[in-house]
This record gives C-alpha cells, structure tokens and sequence, in this order.
C-alpha cells in the first residue's frame, strides 16, 4: 500500500583527508518511481573535519542531521544513520557522481552546486482553480473519538439542495485528496461528480492535514466512525438532500464504507472502489503474490515468503494479546528466517532491528484488525444498492476474487441492488496501464480513467433521481 522514503534524525561526526574543498551546497535528484525527488547536502568545515545537514525540499525537510561525512579525495560519503540513507560518489570536475542507497535500494544521483529547480509530474486530469461550483472547507467533530476532522466540501451551485458523496481514503495516512505519488484522486472525482450535479465532502484521514487525532493507533472500525461523523454534518447542511447521501470508498475505504452503511439508515448508497471481499490475511498474500510475480521475483523466493506470512498472519489471526504477540511473531520470524544473508537485509540494519521493524509493523493496530477482519459478515447486513468495481489489472485488490466474493456476500444478505463491474486494462488506481504493478503508478500521467469516471456517475445519478 504507500510508503515514505525519509524518516530522519541523527548526530554529527567526520572524518577527512585534506583535498579539494568541498564545503557549501551541494543538490541532487532522485528517480523513484517516475518522480523527481530533491535532495540537498549542506556541508561546513570544522577543527577536525567536515561536518553536514541534509535538505529533501519536495518533502518539506530541512536541516537533517547527517552522521557522517568523510571525504578522502576523491572520494566522499554522507550517511544518515537512523533513516539507514548512505551517498557515495567521486569528486569529478565540480561534480560527485555516486549512488544513494536505502533500504536495500540504490538509486544513481549526481550532485552539484547548481540549484535544481523543481518539476511537477504531469497531470493532464488535476483541475485548476476557478472551479465552475462552489467549495467550502470545512471542519467537523466526531464525539466518539473527540476528535476534529477537516475537508472540502464542494456543491455544484451555493445554493440549492443536491445529492452527495463522502470519499474514503485507502489504507495509510491520506489526505483530503488522498493524494500519492503525484496523483491527486480524490480531487479528480471531486471534480467530476459536482459537475454533474453531486456534492462531494472529501477529508483528511485523522492526524494527516488539518485534522485532528492520533492516525498511528486507529483501525479500519475507528475510521468508520469518522465517516459516521461527516454523514452527522451532511445532514446539518440546508444545501444536502439527507435522503441522497452516498459513500464512496476505494481500498480500505471499501471496508470501511459497507461497516457504515450496514449500521446506518442514512447512507442510501455505496460504491466500491477496488474494495476487498476477502479476509485479510488472504488478500495480503495474494497481492504480495501477484506484485512479486510482477516485479520479476522467483517462483522458488515467493514460495518462500508465501509461507513465512501464512505462518506470521496465522499467528496474529490467534492472539489474543498484543504483548504475548510480538515475542511470538519475533520468535517465528527469528526461526524462519536463520539463513537470512546480509544483502537481504536493509542497509545499515542489524538483523534483530530488521526483525523488530517487522515484528512492529505487523502487530500495529491497524494491521493486526486488518488481518483478522472478514469483509463478509458485513456485506452480508448491506441493503442499500451496491455498485462494486475493480481495474482488471488491479495487482492490490484482484478482482476476480474480490467482486465475485462481494457479490455473493451482499446476495446472501438479501441484497438485489447489486452492480458488479470489472474494467479491463485499468490497475489499482483505476489507470489504465500496462502491468498493474504499483512501479507503474507515478509514471502514468493519467490520474483516473474518464471511462470509469463517466460509468460510475451514471450509477449515483440513477440512485439520486
């Protein structure tokens, strides 16, 4: 699902020979994933040597400690210790050539003193101000976690009364926007439905943005109340039919939507944006499965990890206690994982901080509901119309196991008003794409296919009559 490059922190030390003066700025780009990523060494002379700060500008980070800066010239190393970040390069004619490396990936990146200017990725479908409707931003509380939450709320005219859509965010801290990688989503629905006439309330996830709370130990349930929460403030605007609200929620927010409609009469539609029909343990394999293949992994090394997970969400799947979990998880893992070599282990990591990081993650709050939770049971309590779709190279979410298991939960319950929709060529994002592997994600210039836009409005329009 998403990741960060940089966490950052550290203390200074140096080591240097005498050479060529390096001190003052020096700027490199990082390639990742179609993306242009800025990176700044700031570099001062000492006593005993040199000592440095990192920069990430398109982050929003300045001042970074670095470790350690040697130089023996030509050569010249930075590391950033605690965020497991290592440059190495050779002074060259005013330029270090060399390669950035973490994590256990490297990536080549030049630097010099000229300032790179940055570049904005290409999004052909992102709209610009003016908007032709009206937004308000807006805040709203939810009582039950005692928490702010913040968004926009846009209507195709300031006055009137039309339907409306609350948009749920995919798993990990997402915005307004829910915006990754360049792509800004959310906004890009947004724009579309209040054009044709339905307002959209899209906000930022609890602890990202402008709203409030802790995101770091909520669960898919927590989320679900703030999404109860926005329906509560619909229902307060003079401007929105309270008998016309919908939910529209895309990965996780395909969990979260069918645990609010379940529960409550207002909700009188949900459509599913690649969400999961499976239990989780189940679709964490599968797409761990389905990525590797994608990224040319063996059939021999994703057998392998196949098995470790099945045994790791097993046992989370029979804990009853987080504590107890960890020294289990951190015991099975130390078992399976007796031969690792150290060039499978992330750069600058021990083993046992490499098994911690993982025992860590997988225990989390979040993870460990994700892994136990059925969708099932509430899909079958869903008696609002449904429309379920999915990208047919969707890598994240398969599709042909996801909608046929949400279609049958949702008629089991009863439920008739059932659309079920699989939109050949299109990934996790609903781009259309070659593979589907999230690699291509930052590379496709198009944020949304207008074929999947066009085919869902049509839906809600038919549900808000």
């Amino acid at each position: 699902m998403k990741k960060t490059l940089f966490l950052f922190t550290s203390i200074l030390a140096s080591i240097i020979t005498y050479g060529q003066d390096i001190t003052g700025q020096w700027n490199g780009a990082l390639k990742v994933q179609g993306m242009q990523l800025r990176l700044v060494f700031n570099v001062s002379k000492t006593e005993t040597g040199y000592i440095s700060t990192m920069d990430s500008p398109d982050q929003g980070a300045k001042g970074i400690p670095v470790s350690t800066t040697t130089f023996e010239n030509p050569k010249i190393k930075f590391e950033v210790a605690v965020a497991r970040i290592e440059y190495s390069g050779e002074l060259k004619d005013n330029e270090i050539v060399g390669t950035f490396k973490q994590a256990g990936q490297e990536f080549p990146m030049n630097l010099s003193r000229k300032v790179i200017e940055k570049v904005e990725p290409k999004r052909p479908q992102e709209p610009k101000e003016p908007f032709p409707y009206y937004t308000e931003n807006v805040t709203f509380q939810n009582p039950k976690a005692n928490i702010s939450l913040a968004g926009t709320l846009s209507l195709p005219k300031k006055e009137g009364v039309f339907p409306v859509v609350v948009l749920i965010t995919g798993s990990g801290p997402q915005n307004r926007n829910e915006e990754l990688l360049g792509h800004k989503p959310f906004l890009v629905i947004s724009d579309y439905l209040t054009k044709n006439g339905i307002a959209v309330l899209r906000f930022d996830d609890r602890g990202v943005g402008e709203s409030k709370g802790d995101f770091e130990t909520a669960t898919s349930a927590d989320f679900a109340t703030d999404v109860e929460s926005a329906i509560a403030y619909l229902k307060t605007r003079k401007e929105i039919n309270p008998k016309k609200i919908g939910l529209m929620g895309h990965s996780e927010g395909g969990i979260i939507s069918p645990m609010v409609a379940a529960k409550s009469k207002d909700v009188s539609f949900i459509v599913l944006l690649a969400g999961t029909g499976i239990p989780g343990d189940k679709l964490l394999l599968l797409q761990q499965e389905l990525i590797a293949k994608a990224s040319g992994v063996s059939e021999a090394e994703i057998a392998k990890t196949s098995s470790i997970n099945s045994k790791v969400f097993e046992a989370v799947k029979q804990s009853t206690d987080n504590q107890k979990l960890k020294t289990d998880l951190t015991t099975l893992i130390n078992e399976n994982e007796k031969d690792m070599k150290a060039d499978e282990i992330p750069n600058g990591m021990s083993k046992d901080d490499y098994i911690a990081m993982q025992v860590k993650m997988v225990s989390s709050p979040w993870m460990e509901y994700f892994i136990k939770y059925d969708p099932a049971p509430t899909l079958q309590k869903v008696k609002c119309p449904v429309l379920a779709v999915n990208g047919g190279k969707d890598l994240q979410v398969p599709p042909k196991e996801n909608l046929s298991a949400i279609e049958n939960a949702l008629k089991k319950g009863g439920n008739t008003r059932v659309t079920v929709r699989e939109f050949p060529n299109l990934n996790h994002l609903f781009q259309e794409c070659k593979t589907g592997a999230p690699s291509e994600y930052a590379e496709i210039e198009q944020t949304f296919s207008p074929l999947a836009l066009n085919q869902i409005t049509k839906w809600i329009q038919n549900q808000t009559k």
